[in-house]
């Protein structure tokens, strides 16, 4: 009697990654979330990311996030280390350069696997690891007229 998870639904997807993007556009939540469904899927994580009034104890009025040519390829690597790590069947991630306001979408990634908990796990790799390893840099105008970079690795 074969297992459960001798299924095709239960594996991988041959070609899991279905949107890669570094935009200086608004991104739409609407937009990753629909490019992760997948009849095999049993479960969906999506993060998003904005930009807060706040950082380090200091009010943010603005910022804007700048990145090197390589950052798009580097979330490639990124993504194909979580298509191998987990059995994802669709993954998704974008994330905003130029001027943003607070409130504003920074970052939008999501995974779908056949599973809740590995939905989430893979989401919260794909989000951690984008935000270590992707040359984005932030510049944060604080209300009291100064301003610091932070770098994304």
């Amino acid at each position: 009697m074969a297992s459960r998870y001798d299924h095709p639904g239960e594996q991988a997807a041959n070609d899991p990654i279905r949107l890669l993007a570094i935009r200086d556009t608004p991104l739409s939540v609407n937009e990753v979330f629909a490019a992760v469904g997948d009849d095999a899927a049993g479960g969906t994580a999506l993060f998003v990311g904005t930009v807060r009034n706040h950082d380090g104890g200091a009010d943010v009025d603005t910022l804007g996030y700048s990145c090197h040519p390589t950052a798009e390829a580097e979330m490639r690597r990124i993504a194909e280390k979580v298509t191998a790590e987990f059995p994802v069947r669709a993954l998704a991630a974008v994330h905003r350069v130029g001027d943003l306001a607070v409130g504003d979408l920074a970052v939008v990634v999501a995974v779908s696997c056949p599973h809740r908990g590995e939905a989430f796990e893979a989401c919260r790799k794909l989000i951690d690891d984008l935000k270590h390893e992707v040359p984005i840099w932030k510049h944060q105008k604080f209300s009291d007229g100064t301003e610091e970079w932070v770098g994304a690795c």
